[in-house]
């Protein structure tokens, strides 16, 4: 299915071509019938991205939209399941009342004001959803407040380096917030994507840059990946090439951890009949392993929608990486390599022997996204991930489902209702 020539040892590959063709199920029938823009059906040239941007195309495309609206309205599960998930949420309610912040911290103690950014994010994108699915332009108009009230008052995210996290995590969900909305008379498109490019990417970009001036791994996987998936999806909104190669070309060859080499930096052919990839933070806990998972399949599936299979990347190897954490984190045993890194700006010297226990088990939906790509698009067995998602996680929900704290707001979730086939 992908074009890439079989993994190697080299810490750096070069790039390879591009597919130019949208490989989404059912996406360029649905948007041709719908009316959307589609992606131009060109061979790309490497590095080069799409000639036109599919819109919407980051987490979803007019074929997600259109099968989640129609199999919602018939009463077909699991669709129903998951938007009565997404309903009974309090932040989709239409009620929701934005609280925007000139200066969002993270990091500052007792200036820490970032939950309410997180908060307002998951109220802007499942009222996003619910209109889209469901019709109702209570809906479509509470969400553009929320970003009509960022867009006119956020100067900047300050803090300390935890403020790159925010910048990173907060950025691709915002933005995939604004693809939504793309359209509607009530949302000011230009100011959102003027926020976009003036307070989110300078501060992604620096991190993936210089990483705070710190030995190069010394941040986990998770830090690049969050700001790795900003660029991307600043890009698709601001229909900005340079961007969105940005970002897949740090996918690619990126010399820190979020790369795909180095977030997946050990493999393992055929145990118990499955090929596992080792997850950079594995031996760190389980919570950041699952995290990774929903940072990184953000990245692939909107890299998906506009035509490059960065699911399949390196012969498969972000599939291997996500069994491995999966079938940890039912249970199994899984393999592990010793793994050691540099730390501080002196790249001080770490090791972890083992496999990390902490978090083993943590509910995060994260993992209908991987099920449904690798199982019902690509037709691969994903024994694990599909154990994880339906005899663990089950019908997702989003971001107020999963507790307060930062980590239940990590994702955007609702992968049953958007995602399901």
């Amino acid at each position: 299915m992908s074009r890439i020539d079989p993994h190697t040892n080299e810490r750096y590959r070069g790039e390879v071509s591009r597919r130019g063709l949208l490989r989404t199920a059912g996406g360029l029938t649905a948007a041709l019938a719908v009316g959307g823009a589609t992606a131009a059906l060109t061979g790309g040239t490497a590095g080069a991205a799409p000639a036109t941007f599919t819109h919407p195309g980051m987490l979803h495309n007019w074929g997600d939209i259109n099968r989640a609206k129609v199999r919602v309205a018939a009463g077909d599960d699991p669709w129903l399941s998951g938007w009565n998930r997404l309903t009974s949420n309090s932040h989709s309610q239409s009620t929701w009342t934005a609280r925007p912040q000139s200066i969002v911290y993270r990091g500052s103690g007792t200036s820490n004001n970032y939950t309410i950014l997180y908060n307002d994010i998951a109220a802007a994108y499942q009222n996003a959803l619910r209109w889209h699915v469901g019709g109702t332009t209570a809906n479509a108009d509470c969400a553009a407040r929320i970003c009509n009230a960022w867009s006119s008052t956020l100067t900047s995210i300050q803090g300390t380096t935890d403020a790159n996290l925010a910048a990173g995590i907060y950025g691709w969900q915002f933005a995939n917030v604004g693809e939504l909305l793309r359209g509607y008379s009530g949302f000011d498109l230009e100011a959102f994507q003027l926020m976009m490019l003036n307070v989110f990417y300078p501060m992604n970009h620096a991190f993936l840059r210089d990483h705070n001036f710190a030995c190069i791994t010394n941040y986990w996987a998770n830090w690049d990946l969050c700001n790795m998936a900003s660029i991307m999806a600043i890009g698709i909104l601001c229909d900005d090439g340079a961007k969105y190669d940005e970002a897949v070309n740090y996918f690619k060859t990126g010399a820190g951890n979020g790369s795909i080499q180095h977030a997946v930096p050990f493999l393992y052919s055929g145990v118990e009949g499955y090929d596992l990839g080792q997850w950079q933070e594995a031996g760190r806990d389980q919570g950041h392993c699952i995290m990774g998972m929903g940072q990184m399949g953000a990245l692939c599936e909107m890299a998906w929608n506009q035509g490059d299979d960065l699911y399949s990347y390196d012969n498969r190897r972000f599939f291997k990486g996500a069994q491995y954490v999966a079938k940890y984190n039912i249970g199994l045993d899984v393999p592990f390599t010793t793994y050691s890194w540099g730390s501080g700006q002196n790249c001080a010297y770490n090791e972890q022997t083992v496999v990390a226990s902490g978090a083993r088990g943590l509910v995060r939906p994260v993992w209908a996204m991987l099920h449904f790509h690798y199982n019902k698009r690509m037709f691969w067995n994903d024994k694990y991930i599909s154990d994880m998602y339906y005899n663990l996680v089950g019908t997702e929900g989003g971001g107020g489902d999963y507790g307060s704290t930062s980590g239940g707001y990590d994702q955007l979730g609702f992968g049953t209702l958007m995602y399901a086939k």
